[in-house]
């Protein structure tokens, strides 16, 4: 499944590539360049970041799941006990 951010968001990410290269390399990068290294980040190490996002998503929806039947329990075989009950205020 290939990694793909919307057009704004890219072309803010090569802008903030060029950046750093200006603040940080002896060579500045232009946009072509920058382009393709977003890319190769995108296609070689975005996967990692999306796989731990994944599973750390699985981990709070699986959490969620085991607290469910605590928050939506409904006791069984209850109509005696409460008929009981409401019989002895009587």
């Amino acid at each position: 499944m290939a990694i793909e951010i919307p057009k704004d968001a890219r072309d803010q990410a090569i802008a903030s590539i060029q950046r750093y290269f200006d603040a940080n390399m002896d060579e500045r990068i232009g946009n072509i360049a920058a382009g393709g290294l977003l890319g190769f980040f995108l296609e070689e190490i975005g996967p990692v970041v999306y796989n731990q996002a994944v599973a750390e998503v699985q981990e709070r929806l699986q959490m969620r799941v085991s607290e469910l039947d605590i928050e939506v329990h409904e006791d069984a075989f209850t109509y005696w006990r409460k008929r009981e009950k409401a019989g002895k205020g009587r």
